[in-house]
């Protein structure tokens, strides 16, 4: 454990503390964030990890313009349930995202565990996109991804870092349960206001 894994262990509890309650800060603090774990996960051996990091520098930057400009007459984006289509097309996307990387890692790289790295940074991409567009589905996703992430650096010794994602796991759930309450907020407003739409004058 060093300072770097200390860093990454604040910046990216916060940043996800900030998305659970919908707060558009949790994009610059989770790019921090990013940099933070380029450092840690290269210098750890799980390279595809590392890479990924940079890509979320750059979703990072596209779902907070989402988030602030993606909305209806360009404002706000709420929280929205996520497109049936997307389902299929997100597991076909991290699978061949999966076999692509992991052969990448086995015949050009030193990952230390190639087919895990390649897996949870698929998965990890799936639901950086789909936090991007504010669908309630990508917590489900993250949950799925950080099981998964805590047993990797578990075994990498990465113990602060696990922890982490244990930590990950509980904010989560509670995103999923925050996000779910002003999904039906936002739509029984809508309803109320079909309703009043379509009463007679």
């Amino acid at each position: 454990m060093d300072w770097v894994e200390v860093v990454g262990f604040v910046t990216g509890a916060t940043c996800v503390w900030l998305a659970t309650r919908q707060h558009v800060a949790n994009f610059p603090v989770g790019m921090a964030n990013n940099l933070v774990f380029v450092v840690l996960f290269w210098q750890t051996g799980i390279l595809a990890n590392a890479g990924l990091q940079v890509v979320y520098l750059l979703l990072g930057g596209l779902g907070w313009w989402w988030w602030v400009r993606g909305g209806p007459d360009a404002g706000r984006l709420p929280v929205r349930r996520t497109p049936r289509l997307v389902w299929p097309l997100a597991l076909v996307c991290a699978a061949a995202l999966t076999v692509t990387i992991a052969l990448v890692l086995t015949r050009t790289a030193e990952s230390a565990q190639p087919w895990a790295d390649a897996v949870t940074t698929s998965l990890s991409l799936v639901a950086q996109v789909m936090m991007g567009r504010k669908w309630l589905g990508s917590w489900a996703v993250w949950i799925v991804t950080d099981v998964l992430l805590v047993a990797l650096y578990v075994t990498l010794g990465l113990y602060l870092t696990a922890a982490l994602y244990v930590l990950f796991l509980g904010l989560c759930v509670h995103g999923w349960r925050q996000w779910s309450r002003d999904l039906r907020a936002t739509t029984d407003v809508a309803r109320r206001a079909d309703v009043d739409a379509a009463a007679p004058a």
